[in-house]
């Protein structure tokens, strides 16, 4: 989710992002920019993003539906200095590959609490009404543990959520597995995150490199069986998503 989340295209669509920087004629307004910029935070949408921001930290992915991407797209970056304010700082947006008008943005997030208040403000709602969103967010709360310098780079990408019956015991599964097994089967590893509000919630982003043997890697029963082992208890929830200039 993203060369901006999570870059939380989480990759993250896991990628990710289009920020945007603004100046004007006075000739201290650059020293000035990147003196607020420093002051306010890891990262601003006025600012590029720290090649790799500090781990762990924490992130939000919203995903939803619009009616157009285009319409959408100027009503959520006229809305910056709503989310800014509310601390999410908005690592990048991805679109569906199956589905261009489902979209998905990470964010990094300097307050829980803060998201979860602007998540539920009526006044998003109406402005994401205004924008033609044509289905209810869903919203993941997640702690980013381990982010690759892949995530940087614009593609299409895998998240993949589900929940473990330990996350621990699972993670060692994950890591005897190797990423040069997922390699090989079209996938590189982008983000590791655990849920926050459930620590038994498992979000990963991987940048595609062969769609059609990373989905026929999803489908493999050997993959389930040992998924199975690793201690997964749901079924996994998986996007395919393309990472947007």
């Amino acid at each position: 989710m993203v060369n901006k989340l999570m870059t939380v295209k989480w990759t993250v669509t896991l990628s990710l992002a289009a920020l945007f920087f603004a100046c004007n004629s006075n000739p201290n307004a650059g020293k000035k920019a990147k003196m607020d910029a420093a002051a306010t935070g890891p990262m601003t949408e006025n600012a590029q993003p720290p090649a790799k921001p500090s781990l762990p930290f924490n992130a939000a992915v919203i995903k939803h539906a619009v009616a157009d991407y285009n319409k959408w797209k100027p009503f959520f970056d006229a809305d910056s200095t709503n989310r800014n304010a509310a601390g999410m700082h908005a690592m990048g947006v991805a679109r569906g590959i199956e589905n261009p008008n489902e979209v998905v943005i990470p964010f990094m997030i300097d307050d829980v609490q803060k998201a979860k208040a602007f998540a539920a403000d009526p006044k998003l709602k109406a402005t994401m009404e205004k924008a033609g969103v044509t289905s209810a967010p869903s919203i993941k709360f997640i702690k980013v543990l381990r982010m690759s310098d892949a995530i940087q780079k614009p593609s299409d990408f895998a998240e993949i959520t589900h929940q473990v019956t330990d996350f621990d015991a699972w993670l060692k599964v994950y890591d005897a597995e190797g990423p040069e097994t997922r390699a090989k089967d079209g996938l590189e590893d982008g983000v590791l995150a655990q849920g926050i509000d459930d620590p038994n919630l498992v979000y990963l982003v991987f940048k595609i490199t062969d769609l059609a043997k990373a989905k026929a890697a999803m489908a493999n029963p050997e993959r389930l069986k040992i998924m199975q082992d690793a201690g997964v208890i749901s079924k996994p929830e998986i996007y395919y998503g393309r990472d947007q200039q």
